[in-house]
C-alpha cells in the first residue's frame, strides 16, 4: 500500500514508508513533508541518485541501515563521517562517499515503476539534476 508519493521531474512513483523497520527515521522524515529539492546522480555508489543535505542535523542515528540498497529503496544517511543525504537506488549500489562506505537508514521503498526509475536514473546521469518532491499519498 502506498503512503508516500515521490515525484522526480515528470515521473511519479508510489512508495511506502518502512514504519516497522525504521520508525524514528520515518517519523522524522514525515515531519518534513512535503519535502522538495533537486536530485543528482551519485559519485561513488553505483546506480543511484542522491540529494545532498550538507550539515543538516535530523537528530537520527543508524536505524535499519544498509550499505547495499536494492532498486527502489530510499535511504537516509543522517550524517557523521559524510554529509547528511538521501539516496535512491535504481540498480546495483554500494553506498559510499569520499570518506568510504556508508550505511543509510532504509526508510522508504518505491512500489511501482521500477522500470521507469532505472531509465530516469540513467537520464539524470547523462542530462543532469531533476526536481524531486516527497509528499504524503492522498
Amino acid at each position: 500500500m502506498s503512503n508516500l508519493i515521490i515525484t522526480i521531474g515528470d515521473e511519479r512513483f508510489p512508495a511506502r514508508f518502512e514504519h516497522q523497520a525504521a520508525p524514528l527515521t520515518c517519523a522524522r522524515f514525515q515531519s518534513l513533508l512535503p519535502f522538495q529539492d533537486r536530485i543528482i546522480h551519485v559519485r561513488w555508489s553505483g546506480e543511484a541518485c542522491w540529494i545532498p543535505m550538507g550539515e543538516r542535523d535530523l537528530g537520527l542515528g543508524p536505524e535499519n541501515a544498509t550499505s547495499y540498497p536494492a532498486p527502489g529503496q530510499v535511504v537516509l544517511y543522517p550524517g557523521g563521517i559524510s554529509e547528511t543525504e538521501i539516496l535512491i537506488a535504481y540498480g546495483p549500489t554500494r553506498f559510499a562517499s569520499k570518506a568510504g562506505q556508508l550505511a543509510g537508514n532504509h526508510f522508504g521503498t518505491i512500489i511501482e515503476g521500477l522500470d521507469r526509475l532505472a531509465a530516469l536514473g540513467r537520464a539524470i546521469l547523462w542530462e543532469g539534476a531533476r526536481p524531486i518532491r516527497f509528499e504524503a499519498a492522498a
